[in-house]
């Protein structure tokens, strides 16, 4: 997951109408729990769910897991930005964002969601307001930034001093209108969030993260450490991100 919002739609423009687009408030979403999942099993497993929930057979879903150490990049991404030694895997991705490193200690949230029955609204600005919630919740500051015109997605959660905790990148998938005039807006979502706990944080440094050279990343368990206190645990993280998410 990088940080430019959707497959093929940039965050803010993913706005359908009138749902408040910025908080979640969403609800009835089923959670599940994975624990660590190879990416491509991940994959396999969201494709499925996309259609069960097209075809009414699964509610909304947000599902909870890890990866094993994995590099994901998309489309987008310029060969430059990728590692060139890497002993970790490195796995093109149909969503929105650039290159990304997936790994032990970060917790991954995908959300398969029906956008046509749950109105219009910015879906990736909802789910950055919600981690910035779930944030709160746990006592640390964070916050939302928008993305200046014609530059590099600035989407995801961020620290005051400008420091990249969480990263987004979601894919809306659409159905052809029955007129034939091409697919319509909204349908049903799949990938999500990679919100770091207590990621291995040197792993960001063997590639251009998220399109931004020179940007920092950080973890929950690092500004918890600035704060002088412990990190919160991965299932204290969870039950705040899933409430937060409407999901709890």
């Amino acid at each position: 997951m990088g940080d430019a919002g959707t497959g093929h739609m940039d965050a803010g423009h993913m706005d359908t109408g009138h749902m408040d687009a910025g908080h979640m408030g969403m609800g009835d979403i089923e959670r599940i729990d994975l624990g660590e999942v190879p990416y491509e099993e991940a994959v396999e497993r969201m494709t499925r769910w996309v259609g069960q929930r097209r075809a009414g057979e699964i509610p909304d879903r947000l599902a909870l897991l890890t990866h094993p150490p994995v590099i994901t990049y998309s489309a987008r991404t310029l060969p430059a930005e990728l590692p060139t030694d890497s002993p970790i895997p490195l796995i093109p991705v149909d969503r929105g964002g650039q290159a990304t490193y997936h790994g032990p200690g970060q917790l991954i949230g995908y959300l398969v969601l029906n956008l046509r029955e749950r109105g219009p609204g910015d879906i990736v600005r909802q789910v950055e307001n919600a981690l910035v919630d779930a944030c709160t919740t746990l006592g640390f500051e964070t916050l939302r930034r928008d993305t200046p015109p014609g530059a590099q997605s600035l989407v995801g959660v961020w620290t005051p001093a400008g420091e990249k905790l969480a990263s987004i990148g979601m894919l809306p998938h659409s159905r052809l209108r029955s007129s034939g005039r091409g697919p319509h807006r909204g349908g049903v979502t799949s990938h999500g969030f990679a919100l770091n706990i207590t990621s291995d944080l040197a792993e960001f440094t063997r590639f251009t993260a998220c399109g931004l050279p020179g940007v920092t990343m950080t973890s929950l368990a690092e500004l918890a450490a600035f704060q002088g206190r412990l990190a919160p645990s991965e299932a204290e993280v969870k039950d705040a991100v899933a409430k937060a998410l409407g999901a709890a």
